[in-house]
């Protein structure tokens, strides 16, 4: 029986329509979020998600605003540029697309965005209120993932699940979100010895490593979840994610298909991070 996909489309338009309503009612008090979205240089791929960041707020009801520089922009220029949207009343969230010109360094401008606007959750601060279970803004592409998780139904207290991949934007925030939910959490990653050991054991895997069919069927557990952050592409240049679809969906009891899986959920959390944001300072 082949497993249930998990589409981030339709779960996305559930969470967007709700992100609207809630909108509307702080916009109809004056207090309509606002999106400050920075992008220095020219690199295709970032046009693209900026464009598609700009539009989803339009979508919303957010206030939104897209600055875009020369990649000569100055490291300096764009710190100041940011203080004076950590400074900007209408401005509820500041994101600085990656990646950034090489003269540039980007820990500091990350960590020059107010933490109160960093709905990234890319910034030191946020990743330690993350760790200590403290409110902040978790990264989008793992909130996007629990989300997912939890549109199933199954509870995940008790259940073992597996990350493969340890970057600090998916791979440990996944885990420690995983753990705040009560799973018991393992991450795996390029030194780990016999992965499909691990593998095998998990209630839910989640593969986040960007590398093509590194999830095969035989490593999945039957009836296991298995998210897929990956975005690779194949020999005719489709896009396919880190875990062998076919075979895998053959296993699992639910699957992210790639595309239409996580890659809508991370930009529908960005706009709940910021709506957040709006409505903490808005309280």
């Amino acid at each position: 029986m082949s497993a249930q996909l998990i589409s981030g489309v339709a779960l996305s338009e559930q969470l967007r329509a709700e992100i609207a309503q809630r909108t509307a009612v702080l916009s109809a008090a004056g207090k309509q979020p606002g999106l400050a979205v920075i992008l220095v240089g020219d690199d295709p791929a970032s046009q693209v998600y900026v464009r598609n960041k700009v539009k989803a707020c339009a979508d919303v009801g957010f206030h939104s605003i897209l600055e875009k520089y020369d990649a000569q922009l100055s490291e300096q220029a764009l710190l100041e540029r940011i203080a004076s949207l950590n400074a900007d009343p209408a401005i509820h969230g500041i994101l600085v697309q990656m990646p950034l010109p090489k003269h540039i360094d980007s820990t500091r401008v990350i960590e020059a965005i107010s933490t109160r606007k960093d709905v990234d959750g890319f910034s030191v601060l946020s990743a330690g209120e993350l760790a200590s279970g403290l409110p902040g803004f978790q990264p989008c592409t793992p909130y996007g993932c629990m989300k997912m998780i939890a549109s199933t139904g199954i509870d995940l207290r008790g259940k073992h699940a597996v990350v493969i991949g340890r970057s600090n934007t998916v791979g440990k925030p996944m885990a420690l979100m995983l753990l705040q939910a009560n799973a018991t959490v393992t991450i795996c990653h390029s030194a780990t010895a016999d992965l499909a050991w691990h593998t095998r054991q998990a209630d839910v895997v989640v593969a986040a490593v960007g590398r093509r069919n590194m999830l095969t069927a035989d490593m999945v557990k039957p009836g296991a979840i298995v998210i897929d952050v990956g975005m690779n592409r194949d020999d005719a240049g489709k896009l396919c994610g880190d875990v062998d679809f076919a075979g895998v969906r053959e296993v699992a009891s639910h699957i992210t298909p790639v595309p239409g899986g996580v890659g809508p959920m991370t930009i529908t959390m960005l706009l709940m991070n910021t709506l957040e944001a709006a409505e903490r300072l808005h309280p």
